[in-house]
């Protein structure tokens, strides 16, 4: 009988969440209106880090 042949498998490791959006995806983005530009709310923005992946990119 041949030798039972075996594979070393990595075991999976999760994606470390980006700093900024937290994994999220999203940052909230101040709005501003007016001639004096006051703040009124936020809104969703996407993240620029990970371009709403949730994801770290690796350097």
């Amino acid at each position: 009988m041949a030798p039972k042949r075996t594979t070393a498998t990595k075991p999976a490791t999760e994606p470390t969440p980006c700093e900024p959006c937290g994994g999220t995806g999203n940052v909230p983005v101040t709005v501003r209106v007016g001639r004096k530009r006051r703040p009124v709310g936020q809104q969703d923005g996407l993240c620029l880090a990970c371009l709403g992946s949730g994801t770290a990119p690796e350097s």
